[in-house]
């Protein structure tokens, strides 16, 4: 009797393997887990190193889950859109019912670890960023430029999953790192909608540029936003919160400053520099306000 066996070029299994990892936005996650270990070492507990790579294990299965199941929902407006179209599911590596599987298994399994192996608050938070960023942010941005304010809600939550996965308890701290990242979120994303507003527009999203193509409220909106995580990125250095002190204050004062410098010349001034700029100075604020945290914290 002979047994065949089916063998899987090497060169197709790692095109197969990298089209499921693409579908999972790696930088994203990446992102997702700085924050996510942010809230862990932020909170007033001494650093549990296991329970933290358990932490950043199930946040990765559950973040990367969802955003697969975001590709599945938006591929047809994704393949409508030059910056997206060679997403795994548009260009055709992987079937939609691919991703599905792939999507729901890893996220499932993702809540479920964090639910038995951290606690069950932590596991009731990762679900809430589920559901929000799929059933609101996702088919909201069709319909509402509502979209942007209410998906910071999802994006603003990963410190908190660190937060409640190092104490079990949901405090001021926690929620003073989820405004500071709601608030983030704002000037971050609506200078990408204004870079990218004519792609958008082509694929069906009713984002804030698009509904006001002139561009006076989406400005406008930049710049009071980050007027407003400029008093926001205080918080962490009050007696009430304190997860910094001073010098946490002094650094975040000095880059919030000049965070809402730019996007001031950015509402004097409209450009594609300018709205460059802004994403820009958005992608440093952040990872240098959450260093200067955590280090503050060691002198504290």
């Amino acid at each position: 009797m002979v047994l065949s066996r089916v063998n899987i070029p090497a060169t197709q299994l790692g095109s197969w393997t990298r089209s499921f990892l693409d579908l999972t936005k790696p930088r994203l996650v990446s992102m997702i887990l700085i924050t996510t270990t942010a809230g862990f070492l932020l909170a007033p507990t001494s650093v549990d190193w296991w329970q933290l790579i358990k932490t950043v294990i199930g946040t990765a299965l559950s973040a990367g889950g969802t955003l697969a199941l975001n590709q599945y929902l938006e591929r047809d407006t994704d393949a409508l859109m030059q910056r997206t179209a060679c997403r795994p599911i548009p260009n055709g590596r992987l079937s939609p019912g691919e991703a599905l599987i792939f999507g729901l298994s890893i996220s499932t399994g993702g809540v479920i670890y964090l639910g038995l192996a951290v606690n069950l608050l932590t596991a009731v938070t990762i679900t809430i960023i589920h559901l929000t960023y799929l059933l609101v942010y996702t088919p909201l941005k069709q319909k509402s430029p509502a979209s942007t304010f209410l998906g910071a809600i999802p994006g603003a939550l990963p410190p908190v999953v660190g937060w409640t996965a190092a104490t079990g308890r949901l405090e001021p701290g926690a929620i003073v790192l989820f405004a500071i990242l709601f608030w983030w979120q704002l000037p971050h994303s609506l200078s990408i909608a204004w870079l990218y507003r004519e792609e958008y527009a082509r694929a069906g999203f009713r984002l804030l540029p698009i509904v006001q193509p002139k561009g006076e409220s989406t400005f406008f909106h930049i710049w009071f936003q980050t007027l407003i995580l400029l008093f926001v990125g205080l918080l962490p250095a009050l007696p009430m919160v304190q997860i910094a002190g001073y010098r946490y204050l002094v650094v975040a004062t000095i880059v919030g400053s000049i965070f809402f410098g730019f996007s001031l010349a950015l509402a004097r001034s409209p450009s594609q520099l300018a709205a460059k700029r802004i994403m820009f100075a958005s992608l440093i604020y952040l990872p240098v306000i959450m260093v200067a945290m955590i280090v503050d914290k060691l002198f504290l």
